[in-house]
């Protein structure tokens, strides 16, 4: 894809959340990070300077909304403004994570839409185009007034298990609750397989409960499907009630591995097989563990960049590719 970017147009830039995500998407892309340096004051301040000429130019910034979320968020903000008055052309930012996401509505009385304000600002900052990776709720899309592609990684995920020895007749995709179901009914959908429903109740993840489970697991290899893990209790708690009701084992798949607090250590502790994530979010060392397979979504990103830069359609990473025919 190099031979195609002009020359002194197109710049990927990246701060600090996720760098080595940046590095795979910048490669992706073909083009080479740009220079721009961030410095933080003692105070907690944040400083950023673009070392480059930007006048003119369409720039992507990249920046997970990931923990530490708000020290990040004040980046990016502070990316776009510095961007602006250098007169770049257009501010596309990629948000591999948009924190804040699950505050998408008023649940309580006096409650805050928090996504919306997120989106409300990085609008104000004057950005003019977002490109988000599994949204927690789709519909976040309608809190801009501005282009959004919003990439999903199925395909991604489910390659992993297309790739495995597991039969397909023996695979069966779980949603953790009921308000899972159309993801998991996606991903099942390409993998030519059944789905079945943890009957969990509560709507706190800290407190799930699962009372049941709904279709057959038994003798299956169930895959718990979620678009975020963070305390990993509903995931570990849905594993529990899947292994009772006699599935011969246990995976999860994730896109987004927020791992807050002892997350990592419970799901070493459960009876998960694996976790299948991407790395939206960079793990830290003390929230790596050996059941987590990594699928990388650089190449995605960087194919959608590519594609936006050269104002073509981007459906075809949307799209599942065709099935494979039986000779």
């Amino acid at each position: 894809m190099a031979e195609h970017v002009e020359a002194g147009r197109m710049k990927v830039f990246a701060l600090n959340s996720n760098r080595p995500l940046a590095e795979k998407i910048a490669k992706a892309a073909g083009v080479e990070l740009g220079k721009a340096t961030i410095k933080h004051f003692s105070d907690g301040e944040i400083q950023i300077s673009i070392d480059e000429s930007i006048r003119g130019d369409e720039l992507f910034i990249i920046q997970s909304v990931s923990d530490p979320v708000n020290t990040n968020l004040m980046e990016l903000l502070i990316m776009v403004d510095a961007a602006r008055r250098a007169s770049a052309d257009k501010i596309n930012v990629v948000v591999p994570y948009y924190g804040y996401s699950r505050a998408d509505r008023k649940a309580r009385s006096r409650e805050p839409i928090t996504a919306k304000l997120i989106a409300s600002l990085m609008q104000m900052d004057g950005v003019s185009r977002v490109i988000a990776l599994d949204l927690h709720a789709a519909q976040l899309q309608g809190f801009f007034d501005i282009p959004v592609d919003h990439l999903q990684s199925d395909r991604l995920l489910t390659s992993y298990f297309e790739n495995s020895s597991m039969a397909d007749e023996d695979i069966v995709v779980v949603a953790p609750d009921h308000a899972g179901v159309s993801r998991a009914r996606r991903l099942a959908e390409l993998l030519s397989a059944p789905i079945a429903i943890i009957d969990n109740r509560d709507d706190a993840e800290n407190a799930a409960h699962p009372e049941a489970v709904i279709g057959d697991v038994k003798g299956k290899h169930a895959i718990l499907v979620d678009d975020i893990i963070d305390t990993a209790v509903r995931i570990t708690i849905s594993a529990d009630a899947l292994k009772k009701a006699g599935a011969a084992d246990v995976y999860a798949c994730a896109t987004h591995a927020v791992l807050s607090g002892d997350a990592t250590q419970r799901i070493n502790d459960s009876v998960l097989k694996k976790v299948v994530i991407t790395d939206s979010i960079q793990l830290p060392e003390d929230k790596q563990s050996d059941k987590f397979v990594v699928m990388s979504v650089g190449d995605l990103f960087g194919k959608a960049i590519d594609l936006i830069y050269h104002e073509e359609p981007v459906d075809s990473l949307f799209h599942p590719a065709p099935k494979r025919q039986e000779q």
